[in-house]
């Protein structure tokens, strides 16, 4: 057995093999995308550098997942150690407000669905994006590189176009009914009208026409120029809400990270308005109080104690946790031992029970990741979206580019701590986390997968702390997922597995895999960087090693006498 995967202890075997580097790491889910940010470490850029110019290519390579017409959360860690957060998450346009959507009466429970799909599907759906400016800021605060340097790869792919991979052409073929209604986005991904199929080559110059634009103008094409322009003709041709004071009154926000204790580790990440980190802090501090070890991976047992620990999540999530601009969030409560202590002490350990808040209110799913590293100790950590699957699922004329649909993260029912209001952001369960101990860091990791983003970040933390595992193992371990109706598990798990908790009162769903391709690097004490990514996406890392040559080398002159002396 290979030095990557380990003897004995995990009841699985990994799917693929890490990287390893001494100058940098990039890990993405798409070879292309972790590429085009090596090309950056290379030429001697640094990891925000690398960052951009990966994310960008991502939008080119990854389109069903991320855009510059989407919103996130960027976690860095720069040279000096210090950490910040910039938050460029989607805002509710001024024209939408809570009795925006009619929520749909026949909805499957913990659904989001208005009537028609208006929130979801189409023009009707779009929140004022982030992600430009985010990007942008980020690049010109941290990197070293201009804006023409790190958009030349995804401009590049945009125009002379990149081979689709099985993973796209199946994201593909489960939106196709949807995407066929869109003239626009049809052409590039149902060529014919059929779903576009791996191995095809997918181009896309209206795209490509549109990053030189941002090259040449920043993110000022979007909020103030023809990009916006372009976006909000179409809105307001279609039943929209997007104006163009929205996009001129958006400001990202600098944030620090909320911070965590588990067992001597600090998890960090980005705070609410992000969901994921505070209740993935929530939930170690009730798990600090079990032996996770002994219990073991996958037992019948540690699946159970998940199981109810994700629902007492999720019931704080939806009773408290929006933007705290507009509903006060209990952070402290939420992370408070105590209370902790008095949910722990209610978990029955040998049935499943319902749980509902113990806070009190104050009144999708389809995404990206990418983790960076350099030499230098600078890391960043961002998940990116443009929410579902092809974001709205239609394609602005002339710039090719998909919108989010994230009006569809907001609660349609008034009167909820996350029910929509202008100019409100988006709450998400996005979780880059960066785990440090002693103040230097262990892990970088995230993923996408809307709500099953930070309960699967949260396995993975405790795959790394608490099972000892290598960290390509942690990044594919096999996952479970509730907020408290079914509890889905993915296929490693035995049926025998699966019997027992449902005898324990565990409504059991199989599903072929819980959110999306897990992206990490481990800081090892000798300097180096490992990158992982998993089996769920076309993730890639890529390690950057060796250097300049040493200095003072010199090469013989060609003289004659020189010459002689070699023969």
């Amino acid at each position: 057995m290979s030095d990557w995967r380990r003897a004995a202890g995990t009841p699985f075997e990994t799917e693929k093999r890490p990287a390893v580097g001494s100058s940098g790491m990039v890990v993405t889910n798409h070879p292309l995308a972790s590429a085009a940010g090596a090309e950056m470490l290379a030429a001697g850029g640094n990891a925000i550098d690398a960052a951009v110019c990966a994310l960008f290519t991502l939008t080119v390579v990854e389109p069903m997942m991320v855009g510059i017409l989407g919103g996130g959360f960027a976690h860095l860690r720069l040279a000096d150690g210090s950490q910040t957060v910039l938050e460029g998450q989607g805002r509710c346009p001024q024209g939408v407000g809570p009795q925006t959507f009619t929520p749909d009466p026949d909805a499957a429970p913990g659904s989001l669905d208005a009537i028609g799909r208006r929130n979801s599907v189409g023009r009707a759906a779009v929140a004022v994006p982030g992600t430009l400016m985010a990007w942008c800021q980020m690049l010109e605060r941290h990197g070293t590189f201009s804006l023409p340097d790190v958009l030349e790869p995804a401009i590049r792919h945009a125009s002379r176009g990149f081979i689709a991979t099985n993973y796209l052409a199946d994201c593909v073929a489960m939106c196709a009914s949807d995407l066929a209604l869109d003239p626009e986005i049809s052409k590039i991904f149902m060529p014919g009208g059929q779903p576009l199929q791996a191995g095809m080559r997918v181009s896309n110059g209206a795209y490509a026409d549109t990053l030189r634009l941002v090259s040449r103008d920043g993110a000022a094409a979007l909020y103030d120029g023809a990009i916006g322009q372009a976006l909000i003709d179409d809105a307001q041709r279609h039943g929209g809400y997007l104006a163009r004071a929205d996009l001129q009154a958006y400001k990202t926000q600098d944030m620090q990270p909320l911070r965590a204790g588990y067992r001597g580790f600090e998890v960090t990440g980005p705070p609410p308005p992000c969901a994921g980190p505070v209740h993935i802090g929530q939930i170690l501090s009730i798990l600090e109080g079990f032996d996770l070890a002994a219990l073991g991976f996958g037992s019948n047992d540690s699946v159970h104690l998940l199981a109810e620990v994700l629902k007492i999540a999720f019931a704080d999530r939806a009773a408290a946790t929006a933007d705290p601009d507009f509903v006060p969030v209990p952070v402290a409560q939420l992370l408070d031992k105590g209370y902790a202590a008095e949910r722990r002490a209610a978990i029955d350990l040998e049935r499943a029970r319902q749980w509902s808040s113990g806070v009190v209110p104050a009144e999708g799913a389809n995404t990206t990741h990418i983790s960076v590293a350099d030499r230098d100790g600078r890391i960043v950590c961002a998940t990116q979206t443009i929410n579902s699957l092809f974001g709205a699922r239609f394609m602005v004329p002339g710039i090719g580019a998909i919108p989010n649909n994230y009006l569809y993260v907001f609660d349609p029912r008034a009167g909820r701590a996350n029910s929509l209001a202008p100019g409100k952001r988006v709450t998400s369960s996005m979780a880059p986390l960066i785990v440090l101990r002693d103040g230097k860091p262990c892990f970088a990791l995230g993923l996408p997968g809307g709500l099953r983003i930070f309960p699967s970040a949260l396995q993975a933390v405790l795959n790394l702390i608490d099972h000892g595992m290598s960290l390509q193992e942690a990044v594919e371990a096999p996952r479970v997922w509730t907020q408290g109706f079914e509890l889905e598990l993915e296929p490693r798990f035995s049926q025998a597995c699966a019997d027992e908790l449902a005898a324990r009162g565990h409504p059991i769903q199989r599903v072929p895999n819980v959110a999306g391709g897990m992206c990490a690097i481990r800081f090892q004490e000798d300097g180096q960087l490992e990158g992982a990514a998993c089996w769920r996406a076309d993730g890639t890392p890529i390690g950057v090693g060796g250097g300049r040559a040493r200095a003072g080398v010199r090469f013989l002159p060609e003289s004659s006498s020189a010459l002689k002396a070699v023969k």
